[in-house]
Parts: C-alpha cells; sequence; structure tokens
C-alpha cells in the first residue's frame, strides 16, 4: 500500500506565526496579544524560545526554595506521584505525601457513573485534608487531575460541548475560549483544579481514533485556538473559575505512520517544530503550566536517529521544552506512559524521569513506585538535583494557581452545585456554529416548519452517539439516554421545531410509506469510540459503509423515492461517505455535538416566516476524502486533491452544486498487514510476562538464564531455545497452574484486523504433550476476554514438531473477547506436565481466513 507523505510546504510554514517567541533562527515575530500569530513569521530552523504570559515572581521561588529545603526524600517524591482515585484512600495519601491524584476515564466517585457533584466536591475535601495533615514542616495541597474533554464530560449532568474537531470547523476563538471558561468553572465546581488539557495535535491522518480531539490539520488554527483557551481557562488564576491548564501530548502524537495510536511519528526536526509545535507555542505563551508526555515515538527523518518513546526523550521534553523553549512549570506523564520505556515498568523508571518527566502518572502501582524511586536515587540512578528540580516547578505551579489559600474545595464558589457544570445555550450556540454544510441540491434545506418529516437513522435518539467518546465513560459505550437527563437528541429538537404531530421517527424506514411525507432526515454516522478502539489500520478503507452497513442500508430505503432526503452525519473525522452524499440531496457534517441536539435543528429548520433562521457557517477543518484509501491530509493517489478541501463549506447565503461523485469500490488499502508481538525478544509495546495466581513477573531480555519462578515455589521454567532461527523461541515448561502472556500498558484495536479475517497467529514446537487444556486467551481487562482449548491441537503433534497456530479474532470475539481494547492478545494457562516453545506471536490480517486457519467449533470454549 501506498501512503502518501506529507511534503512540508513554504506556504503552509509561512503561517506559522510565533507571538512571544524569541525566533533567534529565524528572525522576529512580533505580536499585540498571547497566542496572535504574525502573517510575516518565517519557518523555524530551531526551537523558539516562549515567552510565557505568566511571569518569574521572585517572592515565589524563594518560597518554592524554603519548601523544597526542608522536605525529606519520601516526601519530594511524594510530590512526584499521581494515583488514581479508585486506588489510594485519604489516609494513604497522607502517609505518603502524595502531590497529585486523577480520575481516568470511566472513574468516578464510589465507582458510581451518577455520582453527584456534591459527591465529587467531598472527596475531593477528603484527598485535600489528608495532604494538609502531614507531618511535613510545610503541607503542601494535593492537586486532582482529569480528561475534562469537552466541557466537564465525565460528571453526571454536566454539560457536554461538542467534541474539538467541530469547535475547529466554526474558526471562532472566542466561543473556543468561552467553552474553556465554563469548563474550568464546572471542574472547580466538583473540587477539581487542573485539566488534562487543551490536546493540541496537529493531526495529518484522520485513522487515528483520537482525530476529534483535534481542531485542524491547519497548525496555525491549533495554535489561536491553544492560546485562547489556555488563556481563559487559567484567567490569572485570579478567581474560583480559573483551572490549570494542561497541553497535550508532547510531541507529535498526531503525526504517528498511518495514524496509529502510541505509534511513530516520522518527521523531521523542522517538520517537528513547525507543525507538531504550533500548539504549544500558543498555550505556553499564554501561561500554560503544565505539559503531558505523549506515548508516540519520533524518528527524525532528517538524521535517521530514532528517538524512541517521547518519556525517554530527553532531547524533547529537557533540551527542547525546559530548556529551549523555557517552559518552567512541570512536565506529567501519561496513564502508565513510563512503563513503556525499555527496561521500565508502570512501577519503575529512573530513565524518565532522568528525562525531564516531573510528575509520573502511575495509577495503580504508585506505592511500588514510590519504593523504587527513592532506592534509585538513593543508588544515585536519579540525582537529587533532577528530584529537586522536578519538586520546584510542582511547587511552583500550585503557588502559582492558589492552591496554598487555605480553602477545601468546598470552599471555593459554586462547589458542589449542579448549575455551575451546565451551560446549555453556550453548547447549543457551539453546536450551530460547527455544523458543515457539504452539500445542499433543489433547497433541500432549510426545511418548512409545515413539513410532514420522516426521521430515520440510529443516530437521531442517541445521545451517546452524540457524545462520542470520553462522555461519562472513557470510550463514551455503556451509556443509554437514561444517563444523560439534561440533554436534547437531535429528534427531540425536530419534534420541538416541527411538533411532535409532523415528526415519525423510524430506525430502519422498515415499511414506511416514504412517499407521504415531505421530506426525510437521516442522522447516521459513527458510533463511540476513544484512543485504541477508533484506530483504523493502514490496510483497511475509510469507507464508513464498510464499518457501518446499516447507514447505507437505511438511505437506500429512503432515497429515491421523490421525497428529498437530509442526511446529518455524526462522525468524529472526515470519512469516505460519497456513496452516502449521492443517496443524499442535503448533506451536513455535524461530527460529535454533545448533549445540544436542538442546536442542530437550529440550523435545519427554517424560521416562522420560512427563511434560515440560523445559517451554516462553519467550514472544514480538515479535508475530506475523495477515496478509500486516502494519504495524510485526505490527499488521494500521487497527491490527488481531497472530495471537499480544507475551508470547503456552504451556506443558505452561498450555495454551490455537488454532482454525483465517482465511487471508489475498493475493500483494503494494501497487502494483509501484521502486528508483531513477540519474536525473539518483546516488541513494543507488548511484554512477555509470566503468571502464577496474582504475582506476575517479566521474562526479561536474558537469552542465556533459565528462569525457575516464582523463586520459593516454582510455577514455570523459561529458557530460550531456538524454533526458527537462533535463540528465538522461549521454551515454557509447566510446574504448577500458571499463564504465560504478553501484555501492553495501553489497549489496541484489532477490529479492522478481524473486518479483514484477522488471526492471532504464532510458530510453535511441542516439547510434552499435555493432560488437561492448555487454554489460549485474548483478554480485554479484568473478567473481560474470550478463550479456547489448543489441547486438541497439541494432541496432534510430535514432540519437537513445530506447528503454526492461526486463530480467527473472530474466534475470541464470539466468546466475550472485546476487539476494540485487547491488552493482552496473547496468553496459554496450562498445568504439569505440558511444555512448548514459542515465538513469532502476532496479529495478522487475513491469516483467519487461511486453510490452515483454525475453525472455532474444532477447539474447545474455555
Amino acid at each position: 500500500m501506498k501512503l502518501h507523505p506529507y511534503v512540508l510546504s513554504a506556504s503552509l510554514l509561512a503561517t506559522l506565526a510565533l507571538y512571544g517567541c524569541d525566533d533567534r533562527a529565524a528572525g522576529d515575530a512580533a505580536s499585540t496579544a498571547p497566542g496572535a500569530q504574525s502573517a510575516t513569521a518565517k519557518p523555524l530552523a530551531d526551537w523558539p524560545h516562549v515567552d510565557s504570559a505568566i511571569k518569574s515572581d521572585p517572592a515565589l521561588e524563594t518560597r518554592v526554595r524554603e519548601i523544597v529545603a526542608g522536605m525529606t526524600l519520601a516526601q519530594k517524591v511524594g510530590q512526584m506521584t499521581q494515583a488514581e482515585i479508585k486506588s489510594i484512600t485519604p489516609a494513604e495519601v497522607r502517609e505518603y505525601y502524595i502531590g497529585s491524584v486523577l480520575n481516568g476515564g470511566g472513574s468516578w466517585p464510589g465507582q458510581d457513573k451518577h455520582a453527584s457533584v456534591a459527591d465529587w466536591v467531598a472527596v475531593a475535601d477528603g484527598f485535600h485534608d489528608a495532604s494538609m495533615a502531614v507531618d511535613a514542616k510545610v503541607p503542601v495541597p494535593i492537586m486532582w487531575g482529569t480528561d475534562a474533554m469537552h466541557g466537564h464530560s465525565n460528571v453526571y449532568r454536566a454539560t457536554i460541548f461538542p467534541h474539538n474537531i467541530g469547535l475547529g470547523a466554526a474558526h471562532d476563538a472566542e466561543l473556543v475560549g468561552r467553552i474553556a471558561t465554563m469548563t474550568g468553572r464546572a471542574v472547580r465546581a466538583t473540587g477539581i483544579d487542573w485539566l488534562f488539557a487543551p490536546a493540541v495535535p496537529v493531526v495529518l491522518d484522520t485513522r487515528w481514533g483520537r482525530s476529534y480531539e483535534s481542531w485542524s490539520q491547519d497548525p496555525a488554527l491549533v495554535r489561536e485556538y491553544a492560546a485562547s483557551y489556555t488563556q481563559a481557562l487559567q484567567g490569572g488564576f485570579a478567581d474560583d473559575a480559573n483551572a490549570i491548564a494542561s497541553v497535550k501530548h508532547f510531541i507529535g502524537d498526531g503525526g504517528t505512520e498511518h495514524g496509529k495510536d502510541q505509534g511513530v511519528t516520522r518527521a523531521t526536526l523542522g517538520e517537528l517544530i513547525n507543525i507538531h509545535g504550533a500548539g504549544y507555542y500558543g498555550a505556553l505563551g499564554a501561561g500554560a503550566q503544565t505539559v503531558m508526555a505523549s506515548y508516540n515515538s519520533w524518528v527524525d527523518t532528517g538524521s535517521g536517529e530514532d528517538h524512541g518513546k517521547m518519556h525517554g526523550a530527553k532531547v524533547l521534553l529537557t533540551g527542547a521544552l525546559k530548556e529551549k523553549m523555557g517552559f518552567d512549570g512541570f512536565v506529567v506523564s501519561d496513564y502508565n506512559g513510563i512503563g513503556q520505556l525499555p527496561g521500565c515498568s508502570n512501577a519503575s523508571c529512573a530513565d524518565a524521569i532522568n528525562a525531564g518527566i516531573d510528575m509520573v502518572m502511575v495509577p495503580d502501582d504508585w506505592k511500588a513506585f514510590i519504593a523504587n524511586t527513592i532506592e534509585q536515587v538513593e543508588a544515585g540512578d536519579i540525582p537529587m538535583a533532577r528530584i529537586d528540580d522536578a519538586v520546584s516547578r510542582i511547587l511552583r505551579v500550585k503557588l502559582r494557581a492558589g492552591l496554598f489559600d487555605g480553602k477545601k474545595p468546598s470552599q471555593h464558589a459554586g462547589a458542589g452545585t449542579v448549575e455551575a457544570i451546565q451551560d446549555r445555550e453556550l453548547a447549543r450556540e457551539a453546536v450551530r456554529k460547527t455544523l458543515v454544510l457539504l452539500k445542499n441540491e433543489g433547497g433541500a434545506l432549510p426545511l418548512s416548519r409545515n413539513a410532514r418529516v420522516l426521521v430515520v437513522g440510529k443516530s437521531a435518539d442517541s445521545i451517546p452517539n452524540q457524545t462520542g467518546g470520553w462522555s461519562l465513560t472513557w470510550q463514551g459505550t455503556d451509556n443509554t439516554n437514561a444517563d444523560f437527563p439534561d440533554a436534547d437528541s437531535i429528534l427531540d429538537g425536530l419534534n420541538e421545531a416541527l411538533g411532535a404531530a409532523s415528526v415519525t421517527f423510524s430506525e430502519t424506514a422498515e415499511g414506511v410509506d416514504v412517499a407521504g411525507f415531505d421530506a426525510v432526515v437521516a442522522v447516521i454516522g459513527e458510533t463511540p469510540y476513544a484512543e485504541t478502539n477508533g484506530d483504523i489500520v493502514a490496510s483497511d478503507t475509510v469507507t464508513h459503509s464498510r464499518r457501518h452497513p446499516e447507514d447505507l442500508a437505511v438511505l437506500q430505503a429512503v432515497a429515491g423515492k421523490g421525497v428529498p432526503v437530509v442526511t446529518v452525519f455524526l462522525s468524529g473525522r472526515p470519512l469516505y461517505t460519497n456513496d452516502l452524499i449521492n443517496l443524499s440531496d442535503a448533506f451536513v457534517a455535524a461530527w460529535l455535538p454533545g448533549t445540544e441536539g436542538k442546536g442542530v435543528t437550529d440550523v435545519l429548520v427554517a424560521g416562522a416566516d420560512g427563511k434560515p433562521a440560523y445559517d451554516f457557517g462553519a467550514t472544514l477543518s480538515f479535508a475530506w476524502p475523495a477515496v478509500a484509501c486516502p494519504g495524510p491530509r485526505a490527499l488521494g493517489p500521487d497527491g490527488a486533491a481531497p472530495q471537499f478541501a480544507l475551508g470547503y463549506g456552504l451556506s443558505y447565503a452561498k450555495g454551490g452544486t455537488v454532482a454525483t461523485l465517482p465511487l471508489d469500490e475498493a475493500t483494503q488499502c494494501g497487502e494483509a498487514t501484521a502486528l508483531p508481538v513477540f519474536n525473539n525478544a518483546d516488541v513494543a509495546p507488548y511484554t512477555l510476562t509470566m503468571g502464577a495466581g496474582a504475582q506476575e513477573q517479566a521474562v526479561g531480555a536474558d537469552l542465556n538464564a533459565t528462569i525457575e519462578w516464582p523463586r520459593d515455589a516454582p510455577a514455570l521454567r523459561v529458557r530460550t531455545v531456538q524454533v526458527n532461527t537462533q535463540q528465538d523461541a522461549k521454551e515454557v515448561t509447566w510446574l504448577a497452574p500458571a499463564r504465560l502472556f504478553s501484555r501492553s500498558a495501553a489497549r489496541n484495536n484489532f477490529n479492522a484486523f478481524a473486518l479483514n479475517d484477522g488471526a492471532l497467529q504464532f510458530d510453535v514446537a511441542l516439547v510434552h504433550a499435555p493432560a488437561d487444556p492448555v487454554v489460549l486467551s485474548m483478554t480485554c481487562g479484568p473478567d473481560c476476554g474470550g478463550s479456547i482449548d489448543l489441547a486438541p491441537v497439541f494432541a496432534g503433534l510430535e514432540p519437537g514438531e513445530k506447528h503454526t497456530v492461526k486463530v480467527p479474532l473472530a474466534c475470541f470475539a464470539g466468546r466475550g473477547a472485546n476487539l476494540g481494547a485487547t491488552d493482552v492478545p496473547f496468553q496459554v494457562e496450562a498445568d504439569v506436565p505440558f511444555a512448548a516453545s514459542f515465538t513469532r506471536v502476532r496479529v495478522v490480517a487475513g491469516a483467519g481466513d487461511d486453510e490452515d486457519a483454525l475453525a472455532c467449533g474444532k477447539t474447545g470454549a474455555g
């Protein structure tokens, strides 16, 4: 498959302006406001110095030095530790001097999705009081971080705004600032003071499942929005509505090859600086106090140097960000991000701290992390100066943000009130401003208020599909309309605007006479996803109908009946939709509008005078693909133009004609691809691990050792042997009930592999046949997974005989595995006397359709 590399153009780079940047390599870039751009800025040759709107305060710096001087090593490391609220108690916060807690997506007080605002504040008070009751010379208030992705979206009854991709289409930085102000107020109302926002990726390939977190593929717009959002969120930390920003993910997360989540960004240094750095110049110039490191890796295509994972890239975290750009806040790791570095685990990584990570997000293994880090400092693996610098940065931010004001979270204005987490009018306005009209033939829009309208499509009355990922739950799944009592669906909006008697809803249009209506409104699109689950692998097409054939079916059911069809398309990214557009008289890209569906119908339905009540004003901030297999920036083969270019958008005032579009029938975008898990050694991000009961230990990289583990009562013996090439396999002998598995710190999305008849494939050589089941599993977290018994396979093998096992992913899915969120793609669980050698473990597209692939019925169900 040929994907088209993004070519950095001089005209694009000329738009990158850097107010507040002392561009020592490229000349001055002047402006009058933080984040404002200069039309004359030149492309940067090196990382610029960024002048923050928040200046250094000598008195505050003296206070920081005094506090650090009085701290023990345990107190310092505690400040550098961030634990998940599910995994820590206030008593433990006090005992270990914890500096921060977080709630991840789908984490709530008491694990109650419907926890009240008062419940959140009560938990915040408990943590705060514990942090102030320590035996330190100067107690340091705890800070709480949260993913408020589009409003305070993890909290029940909060207003949920359009995702960033929609706001980018609005091209309205002032609107983004007002949303940031409201979000800050909402977060502070629940007792939280720190947002993991703004996200500033410049996404080049919208196969990435986090594309909707990006405002645009245009670096200049991302920079402008980052400045506006940060300035509005933090203010001057002068009142109770201000919260701490965390600009993320540093750096290059939007540029990974084929849009793979946590993948490899292949770019020159100039591209990293001028494209992916743009949002940081805006946010840091506006005073952003924290930066979150990214999961991705960077390969410098100019020099050929592989800098590895960002969490260990000192040249960027320290050299670029802190030294050259002058950032004096602190860097926080992402969720278990340190565990992805070679030689590290979730609970131990001197390399990440030495590279420039100041606060470590270690949700569950925080006790071990503290013990390991103290030991590493005492052993000289981490210099005390690096610890003091990290703690100084954390204290500097806490002092600047007013956390030392002596107030409990419940004592701040608006704390505990539902009103503070809602602004439905602002969200409704935002929805109106994000809608992009791609097609409007024959005056299909606006709808007359006297029209009889048939409403179809799975998303017409679905708040979860409107809100998308990061809405109450991490992936936005496992929600119903009942979970959003303060919200309106698009169907609700049509009922209100047209009158319920004039609206008929049929999700599939089955058995409905379309000719009896004046218009059809079809609300279709993607279903919720977040990181990993939303990725579209490089070998698959971006054709929406391939993943959601029900949407094509419903349009085919209503089109061509002499009644205009208006399609409202909900999605987290542009997709190939020519087939759907051809079946529609009007086509609206509504993105993921959030809780206020009436904002959509405000624009679709005419006013009482028959004229548009509101016009379409948004234009594409991402190009829309013309082919099923586009390259970065939606370019077609050999750089052919997209279907709808960046900046495209029709309106009532200024229409346009869209002719019948050509159809691309491609079903795949290249040869079947493979995801390696283990071959000779671990393949990042997977770690081959032994498990017995509750105990686990990584096998490690020693090719010469024979491991008998656990030492006191061995359940497994592991040694390196040859199956295909020298020292390529692990021979595993079961001495007791135990398991061998490969696990990733993050979950991976295998749905596209499954669509392409994917299989889990590995080479195995039998050493000793089993007497009991050999359970092969693929898991997706605790109590989630699917398994099969491979004992029948081994029964047919001779000792020493090599065999390639191919188990269709559909077998695991049919037994309960969530292929969109897989953390362990390979696990073998068995008992004595089984022994075998394993290598070349991988997930392979197309292998499930091979003649030698196992049929699910020929294996035992686990």
